[in-house]
């Protein structure tokens, strides 16, 4: 079953105009008028039009004479589809091996075999709609059984994502307005003076006055809709993409031949990634089957690389997932994701313990959909929460050296947990303490350190103070607990008690 995700960009035309020229004054209303003859309407509106009352369709002469200073700008179709365009060709290289433009204002990808690179559905909707918003784009994505639904779901609902589970098309689409079929304006004005005004309704109605009346179209978008017939995406593909092919007379189906053909494809894939001198980090295996649908997979690596042994494993170890259907007709390879790779001299015999290359495991477990793996390194700051950071398995930086005189624990919390202590302020050492609905008598102590707030960052860490202990209870377990503020002032911290870490 495939699954298929819309994207919406509501104020696709406005944001592109406003990046363009920068003078608009960013809480003047923005809208774009099109022209067809002597006719002129809005064709989209910014969030500051919308919120005084302006909407696509309506007259640009009514809404010129409601709103005062309106700013007006003529519509750029060619100009919106660059933008959409850039916008796939993004998405391709991030999310999905099948990405293809919905203009005016939107784009389609087909996710089946490529979702749980991102960590699964729910994460890679909510991912993508951020990284949209964090550069001033705001978006609506929906993920469903077929275009036809994702498309009207991502047009009418009131959330940045949501997921239809599988199978469950029919009960999402059936209180849509009938704007969500895709049909042509004079159509939608017909059937609403019939009196349909969802999808539910119209899809109850017997066909045949329908087509009668409005031809086959109302049919083939209630029957894409719901999944009764096929709607391709057509993937995007720029030129920059270093592709293979293979073609066949005879359409193809066990996984034996499919993996002989996959071996052939990355050989072929690699002499053209030499030839340029770069190396691999996404691989997408394009299935195109007979009954005209596209099947995909995905393949990512932790660094780029033109092995054919490992590239053809990482594809051979996914081949269980296709579904040849009826057959297919042909096979793509491509490589979405580059990075220059240069030739290495190896020296023979010598292995060195110390540099075991661990890329390989890395690469198995993402492709199985892993996301959390992951190096710590360590970061300049006395705050212990900030003291290290993630970074990528592979990573040649190591991180920022930092003077550390008291000891660490092992494990630190991922919070610090509220305790509830005994003890004598402002610089003495708990009597015990409660963590956990359990109470700890202290039988050592040592401490206190004192770690001061890093006001460059936040204004209300000026005076902020933490003053560490490490502590032993009757039992020989060890702890790092740390009292918010200096016992005294209590501008520093509110004088409450946390556990911070275990020690081993």
């Amino acid at each position: 079953m495939p699954r298929v995700v819309s994207v919406f960009f509501p104020t696709l035309a406005t944001d592109r105009i406003r990046r363009a020229d920068p003078s608009i004054p960013a809480e003047r209303p923005l809208v774009v008028v099109a022209r067809s003859g002597s006719k002129r309407w809005l064709s989209a509106v910014d969030q500051n039009a919308a919120m005084v009352g302006l909407h696509v369709g309506m007259a640009a002469a009514k809404a010129q004479a409601l709103i005062q200073g309106l700013h007006m700008v003529d519509a750029d179709p060619a100009a919106d589809l660059a933008a959409l365009e850039r916008l796939t060709i993004w998405a391709l290289s991030q999310y999905s091996p099948v990405v293809a433009t919905d203009p005016p204002d939107g784009i389609v990808m087909d996710t089946e075999g490529a979702d749980h690179l991102q960590g699964g559905e729910e994460l890679m909707l909510s991912g993508l709609v951020n990284r949209f918003r964090a550069r001033g784009l705001p978006a609506r994505a929906v993920i469903a059984d077929t275009w036809g639904a994702a498309f009207g779901l991502a047009r009418s609902i009131g959330t940045e994502t949501k997921v239809i589970p599988i199978g469950k098309t029919a009960d999402a689409v059936a209180r849509l307005p009938l704007s969500a079929l895709r049909l042509s304006a004079e159509t939608i004005v017909s059937l609403r003076t019939l009196g349909f005004k969802t999808v539910g309704e119209l899809a109850a109605t017997p066909r045949a006055p329908l087509s009668l009346r409005f031809g086959p179209e109302v049919g083939r978008r209630l029957d894409q809709m719901f999944g009764r017939i096929a709607e391709p995406i057509d993937p995007i593909r720029c030129p920059e993409i270093i592709e293979v092919h293979r073609a066949f007379a005879e359409p193809i189906g066990a996984a034996e031949t499919i993996a002989k053909y996959v071996s052939r494809l990355v050989a072929a894939l690699c002499l053209e990634l030499q030839a340029k001198g770069l190396g691999v980090r996404r691989t997408d295996l394009i299935i195109h089957r007979v009954d005209n649908s596209i099947q995909a997979l995905r393949a990512g690596t932790a660094k780029p690389v033109r092995d054919i042994a490992w590239l053809t494993k990482l594809l051979h170890d996914r081949i269980e997932k296709i579904d040849p259907g009826f057959g297919i007709e042909k096979l793509s390879l491509a490589a979405t994701m580059v990075e220059p790779l240069n030739e290495r001299q190896m020296v023979s015999g010598l292995v060195e313990a110390a540099n075991v290359d661990v890329t390989s495991l890395i690469d198995v477990l993402g492709n199985r959909g892993t996301q959390r793996i992951y190096r710590l390194a360590p970061v300049a700051s006395d705050v212990p929460e900030r003291s290290v950071q993630r970074v990528s398995p592979v990573a040649d930086e190591h991180g920022e050296t930092w003077p550390i005189v008291w000891p660490r624990p092992v494990r630190l919390m991922d919070r610090p947990e509220l305790i509830e202590v005994i003890a004598l302020l402002p610089d003495h050492p708990p009597v015990s303490f409660t963590w956990r609905g359990k109470r700890r008598r202290v039988k050592r102590a040592d401490g206190p350190e004192r770690i001061f707030g890093e006001w460059w960052r936040r204004t209300s860490e000026w005076v902020a103070v933490r003053d560490y202990f490490t502590v032993e209870d009757e039992t020989g377990e060890r702890y790092w607990i740390y009292r918010s503020g200096d016992g005294v002032d209590a501008e520093t911290g509110s004088h409450k008690w946390f556990l911070h870490g275990v020690f081993a």
